[in-house]
């Protein structure tokens, strides 16, 4: 919604499936019968809070930084066939920076990894390609990655599969993996700009039809087609926003509900109702103790959530 005037499209009638349009309606519809398939749509926002840029933003996100360091002719060089023909090596610099261990699961992570644990979660879809799901330990038949992701790579002539070790160790290197049968490049599996999404995103997308609840979390629903999945839903479908923007036309059925802000944070208030909020920290305290050497933000974001907690548990005490 980047227009104001589309603020007033908002709607403010009755609920008709939640009771309220706020976190309390929210979990104690989760509770009941009622919900028992849910969906999450995750996007960079999600990924924020572990310090993993966000190519969304030009001044600080993963465009600008690859490019000042690397010298691509634009933006979108990056992520095309073409380019990385001719120079493979700025996408294999993404991928160390993105490399497993470089980057922690946020919060938000775990939140779907709970979803999964408690038998609810019947998909989710993610825009990112840092693997995080993953390391979360959302089960791989419960995650579509809709761009894939760094955690395989195979030739861009012949298709063949490439082998994890030896990818690792060229990325280490920062040269250019070449196929063993037929000598092509080597590319992480990622979905390039003009390639369709993997097969099982449209496979797995019809399953959107038959939601009870439908998270929609740190993505602005603005890049096709992963930006047409929260309309699939049933209108009797929930649609919770959790995300520092408005997202697509999230709020405009009766039972959309926004919870505008860091996504962290929204999940931890809806942890909280729910009686997940020490289940929360003990899964996210699982993904790792301490950041990394270099990475700054994963180290403020562990202070700060602590310290969210700890002011949660006093004030309720």
């Amino acid at each position: 919604m980047d227009d104001p005037d589309e603020l007033l499209m908002l709607y403010d009638g009755p609920t008709k499936v939640l009771e309220s349009r706020d976190v309390v309606g929210i979990a104690k519809y989760m509770k009941s019968e009622q919900c028992r398939r849910v969906f999450v749509l995750l996007g960079p926002g999600a990924s924020a809070g572990a310090g993993v840029p966000d190519f969304r933003y030009p001044k600080k996100g993963l465009y600008s930084t690859i490019m000042a360091r690397l010298n691509l002719p634009y933006p979108r060089a990056l992520f095309e066939l073409t380019y990385f023909r001719f120079n493979p090596i700025p996408l294999y610099t993404l991928a160390r920076e993105l490399s497993p261990g470089q980057y922690r699961p946020t919060p938000t992570h775990s939140f779907v990894k709970l979803l999964a644990d408690s038998g609810s979660l019947h998909m989710c879809f993610t825009e990112n390609i840092d693997t995080l799901e993953r390391q979360a330990g959302i089960p791989p038949e419960r995650l579509v990655e809709a761009n894939g992701s760094f955690a395989s790579q195979s030739c861009v002539d012949c298709h063949e599969p490439f082998d994890d070790a030896k990818m690792r160790e060229a990325v280490e290197k920062g040269e250019a993996a070449r196929c063993e049968s037929c000598g092509g490049l080597v590319k992480p599996d990622i979905v390039f700009h003009g390639e369709t999404p993997p097969p099982l995103f449209a496979e797995k997308s019809q399953d959107l039809s038959s939601a009870d609840l439908l998270f929609v979390i740190g993505t602005s629903l603005a890049t096709p087609p992963f930006a047409s999945l929260a309309a699939v839903v049933p209108q009797s479908c929930p649609r919770i926003l959790i995300s520092m923007d408005f997202a697509g036309d999230i709020g405009m059925r009766s039972d959309d509900v926004l919870l505008l802000g860091k996504c962290d944070d929204g999940v931890h208030d809806l942890c909280k109702e729910l009686g997940w909020e020490a289940t929360l920290e003990e899964e996210w305290a699982k993904v790792g103790t301490h950041a990394l050497v270099g990475d700054t933000a994963m180290a403020n974001g562990i202070q700060a959530w602590k310290r969210r907690i700890f002011k949660a548990q006093a004030s309720s005490a």
